[in-house]
């Protein structure tokens, strides 16, 4: 009795193991399908197209192009793929490689080893995207390009059937020259980590940092960026009817030829959007880009199309304003060897009532703002560039000399620039 007992589990494990690659081929094959068509709906510079899917039991073969096109110039590049598929119990592991190779017949682009692109699913709906680079060595002489580079690591890892998402991005070194300019990247890191919210709105936060950019002109001195850090963060309050956003991007010196200068920090965020306004705002946005860059046949349809899209961004605008935000500029700090340039910059609207977006003319009839800027007046005297530029400021008093600094302090309301005493009325474009 135990024996069968024991014979019997023994068939039902072999029947799951036997059985599961079967089911997680067919699953695989379903999630690379919705995938593409995803992916191509959701932007206009890659197309991927699935020539043919050929599922086994343990594993499947495909054959897909992946075209590149410039909407702006309707220029499109296709690359043909071979994707081997390993079916496991719970996932498969997709493996991908260009039908020509990695490189041309006869290059020798990649002296150490291959690249390697795979990708991991999950049937829970997880998956994890991994490109491995080696050491780069391409060279185009027709050109007089080249590229050089340490190999790096990218790897998204997606969650939550495709809500959740965290990027890493780990490159040492990069090399681009061509005749003009030299560029050289030291140590590139980021991670980014994001959460869906609604429509195309997602929170988190992340950081990019880079040690080291310098760029070699071939007539003109040499310039290095050292400790560059871009930092964002976005957060969801209110059970997710309202979002926070920061951006800030720091750098530690600056140097041209031989005089280093820094640090410098600048700071952007935007606060209090109501995130229904928001996503609509920004769906509006994408459109009238994709048809800017898109010529139709007929210009009476796309005019059509053109004017609705307006009015949808219109009405996006108005209801985002109404429901009341706070944007700008919190800190502008630059480090110079004449002295610290800073800055700031505000525009606010309140949230009105009912009643008050009913008579609501337009939007800008109702935002606030504030702007103050100073610079050491040795700047703008040392530098013909800079003495140029703020020449034109200084006549019409928008900057005034304060001792050793050149000042900016600014009001924006009801319709009226106020800076330094001298009132500018402002066109009610939105």
């Amino acid at each position: 009795m135990k024996l069968k007992k024991w014979t019997l589990a023994g068939l039902a494990v072999l029947l799951v193991a036997g059985g599961a690659p079967w089911g997680v081929g067919y699953v695989t094959e379903q999630h690379w399908r919705e995938a593409t068509l995803e992916v191509n709906r959701a932007q206009p510079f890659l197309n991927l197209e699935t020539e043919q899917y050929r599922r086994g039991v343990l594993g499947s073969e495909v054959s897909a192009t992946v075209t590149l096109r410039d909407p702006e110039t309707g220029d499109s590049h296709t690359i043909a793929i071979e994707i081997q598929v390993s079916h496991g119990v719970t996932g498969s592991l997709m493996d991908f490689r260009p039908r020509q190779g990695w490189q041309p017949e006869g290059a020798d682009w990649f002296p150490d080893d291959e690249p390697s692109l795979t990708l991991e699913t999950r049937l829970w709906g997880s998956a994890t995207l991994e490109l491995t680079a080696p050491v780069m060595d391409i060279d185009n002489p027709e050109r007089e390009t080249s590229l050089k580079s340490s190999g790096g690591l990218v790897r998204i890892d997606v969650g939550r059937l495709g809500e959740a998402a965290d990027l890493l991005v780990v490159w040492p070194a990069i090399r681009l020259s061509d005749p003009e300019m030299d560029v050289t990247i030291d140590n590139v890191h980021m991670e980014q980590s994001m959460e869906w919210l609604v429509g195309d709105i997602w929170t988190g936060a992340g950081v990019m940092t880079v040690d080291n950019l310098t760029l070699q002109g071939a007539e003109a001195p040499t310039m290095t960026l050292a400790g560059m850090s871009l930092e964002s963060t976005s957060d969801a309050r209110q059970n997710g009817e309202r979002l926070d956003s920061q951006v800030t991007l720091s750098l530690e010196s600056a140097a041209l030829a031989d005089q280093a200068f820094g640090p410098h920090r600048l700071e952007v965020a935007l606060e209090n959007l109501d995130v229904a306004s928001w996503n609509d705002f920004s769906g509006a946005m994408a459109d009238m880009q994709a048809l800017a860059l898109t010529a139709g046949d007929d210009p009476r349809a796309a005019f059509e199309q053109q004017m609705a899209v307006m009015q949808r961004f219109n009405e996006a605008l108005r209801s985002l304003a109404a429901e009341g935000f706070s944007m700008g500029i919190r800190e502008l700090s630059l480090a110079t060897p004449e002295g610290e340039v800073t800055g700031s910059l505000d525009i606010s609207h309140p949230e009105l009532s009912d009643q008050q977006r009913d008579s609501m003319l337009m939007v800008m009839q109702a935002l606030t703002g504030s702007v103050n800027f100073s610079m050491p007046v040795a700047l703008a005297e040392d530098y013909p560039a800079v003495r140029m530029q703020v020449a034109p400021l200084i006549k019409q008093g928008l900057l005034v000399q304060n001792g050793e600094r050149l000042v900016m302090d600014g009001r924006m309301e009801d319709l009226v620039l106020t800076v330094n005493d001298v009132e500018i009325p402002l066109p009610p474009l939105l």
